[in-house]
């Protein structure tokens, strides 16, 4: 039986740059694909003698019926995972300013703002079951490879559910991809001291002014423990993946310590953790 990741998404969020992450994996990758032949493609991917183990597979225009293939595929005894790739309508808008390429809805609805928004009517059931949410908003390239190569880099030897812990600014808005959200804007906050304002969560005075503290002991004493109870309960659900966010007011200071603790200590108790810190460069 194969693993397969199914990746689709709005178009312009980022499924090509997500496909090709996957193959410098070493996942045989197949972009654009129509979702009709997904199946038959799996099933000669198989045969023995074949040598593939782990097929990326990105859809194409009709990524629509993305849900009944992902569904027919694990009746038949295959491992599948659903990898949606989503981004804000403003931050579409600009690529497709920059590329001036032709959006694939374009010739259904008049407008490109429309084009979009129609597409993300369409896909909205395969994004709200998704295994995997990405939000490429406010993401570079290699933000995003770094995302996913924690997500899937030797994934087909690990068990686990794949715990992602992200920092973030509320300034800058919450993450639309996050599970669980904690705001620990309820710390003291280092950047009214000057020394420490022009420093971030990974210089140790700021870690230390963050986190040797009674108050901020106990928060992450508690936070540990939820998590600890969680990701053994979420993997029974059958949750392939865990994004849990955790915000100051600019991302750069208090949530950069938090997680960095918090995935030390997660890490500590056997669980696979991914760090990344959306807003750190803003």
């Amino acid at each position: 039986m194969a693993d397969v990741v199914l990746i689709t998404g709005l178009s312009g969020a980022g499924r090509s740059a997500a496909a090709a992450v996957l193959e410098d994996l070493d996942w045989y990758v197949i972009d654009n694909l129509p979702t009709s032949l997904v199946e038959r493609f799996v099933g000669l991917a198989t045969l023995p003698g074949s040598g593939i183990e782990r097929l990326a597979l990105v859809s194409g225009r009709q990524h629509t019926d993305v849900l009944a293939t992902m569904a027919q595929l694990r009746s038949d005894g295959h491992r599948v995972r659903l990898l949606f790739l989503d981004a804000d309508t403003p931050s579409l808008v600009k690529r497709y300013d920059a590329s001036r390429r032709k959006h694939p809805m374009s010739g259904d609805v008049a407008g490109l703002v429309e084009a979009i928004e129609h597409e993300r009517e369409m896909l909205s059931g395969a994004r709200d079951v998704a295994d995997m949410l990405i939000d490429t908003s406010s993401m570079n390239v290699h933000q995003l490879k770094a995302k996913l190569v924690n997500a899937f880099d030797d994934d087909a030897t690990s068990a686990h559910m794949q715990v992602s812990i992200e920092s973030f600014g509320f300034k800058h808005g919450l993450p639309i991809d996050a599970d669980i959200v904690m705001d620990v804007r309820f710390l003291p906050n280092p950047h009214w001291d000057e020394d420490l304002r022009p420093l971030t969560g990974h210089d140790p005075a700021v870690r230390d002014y963050v986190i040797e503290r009674a108050q901020t002991w106990r928060f992450l004493d508690q936070l540990e423990e939820m998590l600890a109870d969680l990701v053994p309960a979420y993997e029974a659900e059958g949750k392939s993946y865990l994004t849990v966010a955790i915000g100051c007011t600019g991302g750069r200071h208090r949530s950069v310590a938090v997680v960095e603790e918090l995935a030390r200590r997660l890490r500590g108790r056997g669980v696979p953790v991914g760090v990344s810190h959306r807003d750190l460069a803003r």
